[in-house]
């Protein structure tokens, strides 16, 4: 019997039905049917090939990115930064319009010290640069997303690593900015090469470090007088998370 006539008869890919000797049904092995309910990246999915804005802030944000090669946008948390930064990345990439993929944000930790972390340096700052994954995850699905990252076509690495690099033909977002210094920042947006174009998102009111460290405010404020530079200032309204988060983010 086939696999997919034996699952049409409540029996698994092993042929087994889920029944004892006695005929009661007893616990199966959701990872005998061929898929995990808690290995989410395993399974890939279908997606809409271009995501759609939600607010006429993410209008705006998603129309500068098309015609500009630097983009800063800030704003509060929610309000899809990073996950346009990295669709618009991922279309371009599909498009043929860059070559490669490059995600950078900094190793720092929220308000809290977690010590030192087992294995290797990727096993160490792979906390940090998750929630990246988790957005390149969404988009490609979890075979894809490998594969590209496997033969260098998708690179996601923290700011230490980008000092001396010229990135051409790339579509770079460099995440969490909040959390650079001012001389971090210069340094990152002095990366950008031919055809290229470069998103730097963050929220200043959210920065770990001390507030005179964090040099995103200042960054912004400079390049908003430069013509061929868009700054996005997204709000609470754009907030597309739940909607005790756009309340909450009012008061506190």
């Amino acid at each position: 019997m086939g696999k997919r006539a034996a699952r049409r008869n409540g029996r698994d890919a092993h042929g087994n039905s889920g029944k004892d000797g006695r005929g009661k049904l007893h616990a199966v092995n959701p990872a005998l049917m061929g898929w995990d309910p808690i290995d989410n990246a395993g399974r890939d999915k279908s997606f809409v090939r271009h995501v759609r804005p939600a607010s006429d802030g993410q209008r705006e944000l998603m129309k500068a990115m098309e015609e500009r090669h630097l983009v800063l946008t800030v704003g509060p948390a929610g309000t899809g930064k990073t996950y346009l930064a990295i669709a618009q990345a991922v279309e371009a990439l599909e498009d043929g319009r860059v070559a490669r993929v490059v995600l950078s944000r900094p190793a720092v930790e929220a308000g809290e010290t977690i010590g030192f972390l087992p294995g290797d340096m990727e096993d160490k700052l792979a906390p940090y640069l998750r929630p990246l994954y988790d957005a390149l995850n969404e988009r490609l699905g979890g075979k894809r997303l490998k594969a590209l990252m496997q033969d260098g076509t998708i690179e996601i690495a923290p700011i230490g690593f980008m000092r001396g690099r010229t990135l051409n033909n790339a579509f770079i977002v460099i995440d969490e900015a909040q959390n650079c210094t001012y001389g971090q920042l210069k340094m990152l947006l002095t990366r950008l090469g031919w055809n290229s174009t470069m998103v730097m998102t963050g929220d200043p009111d959210q920065s770990d470090l001390l507030p005179e460290l964090s040099g995103l405010k200042e960054v912004a404020a400079r390049l908003e007088t430069l013509d061929d530079v868009a700054v996005v200032r997204l709000t609470d309204s754009d907030i597309v998370r739940h909607p005790l988060v756009a309340q909450m983010l009012t008061v506190l």
